[in-house]
C-alpha cells in the first residue's frame, strides 16, 4: 500500500468529519487570527515573545472548527497524476503532523534545534514534515528533488544536518556521499520497500502515536534554512525565525493573494523553492485557506489548464514564464469556472503576457516581488491601481527605498539599488543571518538598509520598477542560478580550460544560462555541436539539471581585469545588446 493510501486510510479512522470541501462564503470581516497577525505585520501589534505556527495558527483553526466558530473545511487537498486524492481538515492535519513529530523525535532521534534536509517532490509527506518540524523545534532545510550527489554533499556538510529525507530516486546519491557527511545520523526514506541503512517513513508513521505536545518556541528562534545561490562562491544559508515566515505573510496573503478561509489556493512551485513555503504553507494557512497541490512531476500547460478547469480552484499562482507558456497554449478551449484571483512572482512579468491572460480569462495577474531573505517586499494588491510592468508598492512592514552607492535615498525616477530599511529596527520578517557567514551578512547592508541586489526605480506614486540584477545571478523561469556553480561544474570536464557563465535573453524563460568556454588544447579540433551536448550533459550530471547552459559559445579568451578576474559583465552586456 502506498504512503498516500496509508495517510488517507488513517484519515478515515478519525472521529471528526473529514474530506470536506472549503466552505463557500462571501468575503467578510477577517477572523481574530487573521486580524491579530495582520496587525503585527503592520506594526500595530508587537511581535509576540513566543510563537509557533503549528500551535498558534494551525491548531487554532482546528479548534475554531470544533467550536463551530469556523465552518468545517479542507486545509490540504492533494491530487496525484492518476487523480488519486488526499484531503485533510485542519484537525486531521494536526493529528497527522503530531504522528510525524513523534516519528522525528523517536525513531529518528532528533532534538530541538537539530537540522533536517528534505529533498522531496510535491507529495503530502513534505507538508507533514514541515508542520512536524515546527512542533518539535527542529530546523527544516528544504531542497529540490533535482539535487545531485554533489549538491547534497555540500548541503549536508555546510548545514551539519543530522537527518535527510528523500524518495528512492535520490537515495543512491545520498548513499554515495554519506561517508563525507559526518553529522548525518539518520536517513529517512519516503518510498515503498526498504533500503539498507535507511528508516522507512510509512512503517514508522503507521506505528507513531498521535499525541504530541508542541514545543514552546521563541519568535526569534530558528525555524527554516534555505540555500540561495550567489554570484561568487557556493550557495549561502539563509536563516529564518519562527515569526519571520510564520507571521510575515498574514498581510500579503490577505491583500496580495486575496486569501480567505473559503479560498482554494494552488501554487505550482517546487517544494525546494522558497515560494513553496510562501504560497503553499504560510500565506494560505495563516489565512485559513485550503492548500491545493498537484503532484506535477513536470510542467505541462495542458495539465495545468485541465486542473484549473476540473477543480474548484479560486486562487492561482505560477511563475511569469509559466503564464507565458499557458497563453501560448490552446487556452480558448478551457473554462475556469471557480478561478477568481491570479498572482505571480519570482521574475518580471511581461505586460504582453498579462494582457493576453486577462483577455482570455477576464482575470488580472497581480505581481509581487520578494527574496529568500525576506517575505513579500512589494506587491500589487487587490483594489489598487495596477501599473503594467511595475512590481507594485512596498508591503508591510517594510520601508522600501531606492538608494545610491552610499546608502542615501534617491528621489523618485532615479535608478539605484532596491533596499529595505533594517536600522534602527530590523523588521521581524527579515532573515536572521547568512548562517556561518558574517562577512556576507555584513556585506548585504549599506547604511540603514539591506541591499537586495536588484536595481530599480520608484515613481512619484510609490510604485517600484525592476531594472535588473546588480550582480551576476541568472533568473531563468524563476530559478535563481549562480554562475559560479555552473562554472565549477564545467571546469571538471577535461575539455574546459576556462569558462564564464552569464544570462542570455530568451523569449520563453526571460533569460537562460549561457557559457563562454575556452577549450583546452587537446579538444580544439573536436566537433563543436557534439562537444556542446557533451558539456551540457556533464553539467546536468554534476549539478542540478536546471542549471545546465542552454547556450554554449567557444571563445579563444575571456575578458579579464588587470588582476585577472573574469569580467562577466562585459559578456552579459554583449549578449543583451543582441536583442
Amino acid at each position: 500500500m502506498s504512503t498516500m493510501k496509508t495517510l488517507l486510510r488513517f484519515c478515515r479512522k478519525l472521529p471528526s468529519p473529514c474530506l470536506l470541501l472549503p466552505h463557500r462564503a462571501q468575503r467578510s470581516a477577517p477572523s481574530p487570527i487573521i486580524s491579530y497577525y495582520e496587525a503585527v505585520n503592520r506594526g500595530e501589534q508587537a511581535v509576540p515573545e513566543y510563537f509557533n505556527f503549528a500551535s498558534d495558527v494551525l491548531d487554532q483553526w482546528a479548534q475554531m472548527e470544533k467550536d463551530g466558530a469556523k465552518p468545517q473545511s479542507t486545509a490540504f487537498w492533494w491530487v496525484s497524476d492518476q487523480k488519486e486524492e488526499v484531503k485533510w481538515s485542519f484537525e486531521e492535519l494536526g493529528v497527522l503532523s503530531r504522528k510525524a513529530a513523534n516519528l522525528l523525535r523517536g525513531p529518528c532521534g532528533l532534538q530541538r534545534g537539530d537540522r533536517i534536509i528534505t529533498a522531496l517532490p510535491r507529495i503530502p509527506e513534505w507538508w507533514l514534515l514541515n508542520v512536524a518540524c515546527m512542533r518539535t523545534g527542529i530546523v527544516l532545510i528544504p531542497g529540490t528533488s533535482q539535487l545531485t550527489a554533489k549538491d547534497l554533499s555540500y548541503r549536508l556538510q555546510a548545514s551539519k544536518a543530522k537527518c535527510i529525507v528523500v524518495t528512492d530516486s535520490l537515495a543512491p546519491a545520498v548513499d554515495s556521499v554519506g561517508s563525507e557527511c559526518h553529522s548525518l545520523k539518520t536517513k529517512l526514506l519516503v518510498s515503498e520497500g526498504s533500503r539498507e541503512g535507511w528508516l522507512n517513513f510509512k512503517d514508522l508513521f503507521q506505528s507513531a502515536p498521535a499525541e504530541h505536545d508542541c514545543v514552546k518556541t521563541k519568535s526569534g528562534e530558528p525555524m527554516l534554512i534555505y540555500f540561495t545561490s550567489g554570484s561568487t562562491g557556493a550557495p549561502k544559508m539563509v536563516e529564518h525565525s519562527h515569526s519571520s515566515y510564520g507571521i510575515g505573510f498574514a498581510a500579503s496573503g490577505r491583500h496580495w493573494i486575496n486569501l480567505t478561509p473559503s479560498s482554494i489556493f494552488w501554487n505550482t512551485s517546487d517544494t525546494g523553492w522558497v515560494k513553496s513555503a510562501w504560497s503553499s504553507v504560510f500565506a494560505p494557512w495563516i489565512n485559513g485557506a485550503c492548500v491545493f497541490v498537484h503532484h506535477l512531476p513536470q510542467f505541462e500547460p495542458s495539465v495545468i489548464l485541465n486542473t484549473l478547469s476540473r477543480y474548484p480552484i479560486t486562487t492561482f499562482c505560477t511563475a511569469p514564464t509559466a503564464y507565458c507558456m499557458l497563453v501560448q497554449h490552446d487556452i480558448d478551449s478551457y473554462r475556469f469556472k471557480s478561478l477568481q484571483h491570479c498572482v505571480t512572482g519570482g521574475e518580471p512579468l511581461n505586460p504582453e503576457v498579462r494582457n493576453h491572460w486577462k483577455a482570455k480569462t477576464g482575470l488580472e495577474i497581480y505581481e509581487g516581488y520578494g527574496q529568500t531573505e525576506m517575505v513579500a517586499i512589494c506587491t500589487n494588491v487587490k483594489g489598487v491601481k495596477i501599473k503594467s510592468g511595475s512590481m507594485g508598492k512596498a508591503s508591510p512592514p517594510y520601508n522600501v527605498q531606492v538608494v545610491d552607492d552610499q546608502g542615501n535615498i534617491l528621489p523618485p525616477g532615479e535608478e539605484g539599488d532596491i533596499a529595505v530599511q533594517i536600522h534602527p529596527k530590523r523588521p521581524f520578517c527579515c532573515f536572521s543571518q547568512y548562517l556561518d557567514n558574517p562577512e556576507k551578512t555584513a556585506a548585504s547592508e549599506r547604511g540603514s538598509f539591506y541591499i537586495t541586489g536588484d536595481r530599480g526605480i520608484m515613481d512619484e506614486e510609490g510604485y517600484f520598477w525592476f531594472l535588473g540584477r546588480s550582480d551576476d545571478i541568472i533568473n531563468s523561469a524563476g530559478y535563481r542560478i549562480g554562475p559560479f556553480e555552473v562554472e565549477s561544474a564545467l571546469i571538471e570536464h577535461p575539455a574546459v580550460a576556462e569558462s564564464a557563465v552569464v544570462s542570455s535573453p530568451d523569449p520563453i524563460r526571460g533569460e537562460v544560462v549561457k557559457a563562454f568556454v575556452v577549450l583546452s588544447h587537446a579538444f580544439l579540433s573536436h566537433d563543436p555541436e557534439k562537444l556542446t551536448r557533451e558539456l551540457q550533459d556533464h553539467v546536468k550530471r554534476v549539478t542540478a539539471p536546471y542549471k545546465y547552459p542552454r547556450k554554449v559559445e567557444f571563445v579563444k579568451e575571456l575578458p579579464k581585469t588587470i588582476a585577472g578576474k573574469i569580467q562577466r559583465n562585459i559578456l552579459r552586456i554583449k549578449e543583451w545588446r543582441k536583442v
